[in-house]
């Protein structure tokens, strides 16, 4: 388009939708991203773990201080931890597969109304008078 032409607001509204379909779709990326390095934290912790004796000294962080506790309690949490981790993966996985539809979607619908568009003003220049 020419410098003087304006985007029609039919088309602004859908590139605005594929921008924020795009955004969303980065945000649950990064997220699923960082549940899974937290997975591999946690699947690492527990190796180790059940490599330890119960007669080993465990200990866990809460915030900035390390507070003893069982090996066999630690287990419990870190497994209770990475089956939490797995489901919210899971969604992620399902959400981010929905939305990459909806941008596919959103894309073809923005190159069918370019076509549209094009067409109409093709149309329009063989038929105005010269």
């Amino acid at each position: 388009m020419s410098s003087n032409q304006q985007i029609p607001p039919w088309l602004q509204e859908q590139v605005a939708r594929l921008q924020q379909l795009q955004q969303n779709l980065q945000a649950i990326m990064a997220q699923k991203q960082h549940l899974e390095m937290e997975q591999l934290e946690t699947e690492r912790a527990l190796e180790v773990l059940k490599k330890a004796t119960d007669n080993d000294t465990v200990f866990k962080n809460a915030g900035s201080i390390l507070i003893k506790s069982t090996r066999q309690s630690l287990i419990s949490e870190l497994e209770e931890k990475k089956e939490l981790s797995n489901t919210r993966i899971t969604v992620l996985s399902k959400q981010e597969a929905r939305i990459k539809e909806n941008l596919k979607e959103s894309e073809a619908k923005i190159k069918e109304m370019l076509r549209g568009a094009a067409e109409t003003g093709q149309q329009q220049k063989t038929t105005s008078p010269k």
